[in-house]
């Protein structure tokens, strides 16, 4: 089955820095509001799309919505902009990258930096910093002011595109998983408990919208819905790849921030594999997903798990995901959601 390649389209080009994230807010509003029984935004930015369900337990959904970004921290006196990172850079991608400052209005920009003719021996041989970048918008620092401020954000240009049986473009982390659980509320019919899909905020700078909507919500289960390492690529040992592309959907077993309850993941293995779904099994080494946040802010805690979508090239403006594995991801979150109460709980 195919996937709704324009809506992810829009969702994966819609800017949202961590902090600043009105814009894809307002699409997934404008998305979930007609699927669900009552859309709320709470102070911190979530989106919380409830579903109601037969009896009266929570299910809560973490797909945050922020991207990797930067916000201006200064305008030299020649227009150039420097930049703090708002989320985890290489930062070797920036190099010859464009980019969008959002001020009074929306102002392109490139990252530069030394060129390599004029570097000494020395800088030859050190890896760029963070620092070692600047925006150049082709501007004086008179024009520009007219339009940037200190605190803006910025958000990296790249658009959506599809390359075999994938699809390519910037922030498919985590805005494919903002996509699949916009899909799954459009799917499910009848569910067993209340669903809470919550769209949150700030995670790539430390799980905060997650946190805060699990200490209100208070969850009975929960899912983790977010991109994973696929590191099937050449020269890639086999205990590195954590996932490959087309091989399914992966199951979180464990990342650095959480150990995933085991009854849920025997749950969600023999869900997909009820339902033939493809699916492989994720140990992600280092990082962590709005998982933890559902798992971990709740009185006694959440019987948590998540749906991993296998991703190469994560952090860079050319994240790439196979389609099928998008769909199974689709699938597997469906099922687990209205077959809920068929697990076993007991410990």
């Amino acid at each position: 089955m195919s996937i709704n390649i324009a809506l992810l389209k829009t969702i994966c080009e819609t800017p949202g820095a961590p902090g600043f994230e009105q814009r894809i807010r307002e699409v997934v509003i404008r998305e979930v509001t007609p699927l669900v029984d009552e859309v709320r935004v709470d102070n911190l930015g979530n989106v919380i799309a409830i579903k109601k369900g037969r009896e009266p337990k929570k299910v809560m959904i973490g797909a945050h919505m922020d991207e990797i970004g930067f916000i201006v921290s200064h305008i030299d006196d020649d227009g150039f902009v420097r930049f703090h990172t708002l989320g985890g850079f290489d930062p070797k991608t920036h190099t010859a990258q464009r980019v969008i400052i959002h001020g009074k209005e929306d102002i392109p920009g490139v990252m530069g930096s030394k060129p390599i003719h004029i570097m000494t021996p020395e800088e030859l041989t050190k890896p760029l910093l963070n620092s070692d970048y600047f925006i150049d918008c082709g501007m004086s620092k008179t024009e520009l002011e007219k339009t940037i401020t200190i605190g803006d954000s910025i958000t990296r240009q790249r658009e959506l595109i599809e390359m075999g049986s994938c699809v390519n473009c910037k922030s498919i982390d985590n805005r494919v998983s903002v996509f699949i659980l916009i899909e799954v509320l459009r799917k499910i019919r009848e569910v067993p408990y209340d669903i809470y899909g919550v769209f949150t905020v700030q995670e790539e700078v430390g799980v905060r919208g997650a946190r805060v909507a699990a200490l209100e919500i208070q969850p009975d289960f929960g899912f983790g819905l977010d991109t994973t390492i696929a590191f099937d690529v050449p020269g890639a040992l086999p205990h590195e790849m954590v996932t490959r592309l087309g091989q399914g959907t992966a199951i979180k077993i464990m990342d650095s921030s959480t150990i995933c309850d085991y009854r849920m993941v025997t749950y969600m293995k023999t869900v997909a594999d009820r339902h033939n779904i493809k699916w492989q099994p994720e140990i992600l080494p280092v990082g962590g997903t709005d998982t933890a946040g559902i798992q971990q802010m709740n009185p006694g805690g959440a019987i948590a798990g998540a749906v991993s979508i296998p991703t190469r090239h994560i952090h860079q403006v050319i994240e790439m995901a196979d389609k099928q594995d998008i769909r199974n991801s689709i699938d597997l979150l469906e099922k687990c959601l209205e077959e809920l109460d068929q697990g076993n709980w007991n410990f």
